[in-house]
């Protein structure tokens, strides 16, 4: 039997809530750590669709911010993995944290696309049979994995001549195109949890990747858990995260239906609370007491940072400036590079091609504050180096920071 929501009794302020943000974040000086594995799990998981931004929210989370570290945790430990899961997106989990939105999120995913393979193959003009076509092109794939250990697409697409053939997308309309047939399989593989992205192979920066079965890379893999138990330990990490968080954040942040995410709150006992604006949100049960003022904290956060992407209501933390929050966020609702102070995004920065880090702080922070803001910029600096970062959804403001 369904067991039935709470009624809403606590307030929890815009002051608290960013309080909680600052903690469990681990944004204020006294939650940081070096421990890459750890800021992975206090986030549920990293937005990897940016390369950098693995590395860039990592540190901004560390005492002592380093690149190797996070290469370190990704690919020598492997005590972090990359996993497509909510909403379609690349993320960096814990095999923990991975099986459970693989289960939850990921293989009802794969399941659609490989149905939509089957249907492009067979448009494409590729086989007759798309079904048996996509049937062949796993097993062959996972056969030239299991020899060869590791490959990149390219390298995959030569060991596997067979699927060196085009794709045509969007057959018909005014943005057609071709991909490679081996491009989509690996994408589709992955979605599987069979296999994995592994090393770069270039800097960190590079969105090129080595690909490795799943289950030599992590032991025991990341298939195979229960989905209904991994959508309550998904919900329970989230709102241990970013809670309170309402109905409709957490349906947006996993991408499940209404149906699923009110079961998943049920089933995990969270506890109702209210917001400023009288909207009813959610905490999880052992997490309800009143979250003390925390220390002043001022942090770089990159594009696609999981502190700005982790709600679908955002004014809290943008502010009542409407002029910020349209000129930081595309028309997507991606976040470009942030700027924070204390809880709330005050403005944003960019990575010139000399390589200097432009900053524009929109709000009044007062004296002292522009100056933390301003060292944080030199820091950032000095820890991104000769690299040049680039933002995959750049956000309107990014352009007059550039220029």
């Amino acid at each position: 039997m369904t067991r039935r929501l709470p009624v809403a009794e606590r307030l929890v302020s815009v002051a608290e809530r960013r309080a909680r943000l600052g903690r469990r974040h681990r944004l204020v000086a006294s939650s940081r750590t070096d421990d890459v594995t750890a800021i992975t799990a206090s986030l549920v998981a990293l937005h990897s669709s940016d390369p950098a931004s693995v590395y860039l929210s990592a540190a901004a989370r560390m005492s002592h911010p380093s690149i190797d570290a996070v290469s370190q945790a990704l690919y020598d430990d492997r005590t972090v993995v990359r996993h497509h899961a909510m909403r379609r997106t690349l993320w960096v989990f814990t095999p923990e944290l991975a099986r459970a939105a693989h289960a939850s999120c990921t293989a009802a995913l794969a399941t659609r696309e490989w149905k939509r393979l089957s249907t492009m193959v067979e448009d494409s003009a590729i086989a007759e049979d798309g079904a048996a076509w996509v049937s062949a092109a796993r097993r062959d794939v996972l056969a030239a994995l299991a020899a060869a250990g590791e490959a990149t697409s390219r390298q995959l697409g030569q060991l596997v001549p067979s699927l060196r053939v085009p794709l045509h997308l969007a057959v018909g309309k005014s943005y057609a195109g071709q991909q490679g047939a081996h491009t989509r399989v690996l994408l589709n593989l992955g979605f599987d949890g069979l296999i994995v992205r592994g090393r770069a192979t270039g800097s960190w920066i590079s969105s090129e990747y080595t690909w490795s079965l799943m289950d030599a890379w992590v032991p025991g893999g990341v298939v195979g858990a229960d989905p209904l138990a991994s959508a309550d330990e998904l919900a329970a990490a989230y709102l241990g995260a970013f809670g309170p968080a309402t109905m409709a954040d957490i349906q947006w942040w996993t991408g499940w239906t209404l149906g699923a995410t009110k079961r998943a709150l049920a089933s995990i006992g969270a506890m109702a609370v209210k917001l400023d604006d009288g909207s009813a949100a959610w905490l999880r049960a052992d997490d309800v007491d009143v979250e003390p003022a925390a220390e002043p904290w001022v942090a770089y956060l990159p594009a696609l940072d999981p502190s700005a992407m982790g709600w679908k209501d955002r004014a809290w933390y943008v502010g009542e400036h409407g002029a910020l929050g349209a000129s930081i966020v595309d028309r997507n609702g991606n976040i470009g590079p942030t700027i924070w102070v204390d809880g709330e995004i005050v403005g944003s920065w960019a990575q010139r091609k000399s390589g200097e880090i432009a900053h524009r702080v929109m709000n009044d922070v007062g004296r002292a504050r522009t100056r933390d803001v301003a060292r944080e910029a030199e820091r950032l600096q000095n820890l991104i180096g000769d690299a040049r970062v680039t933002v995959r959804f750049p956000a309107p403001i990014q352009k007059e920071l550039l220029s």
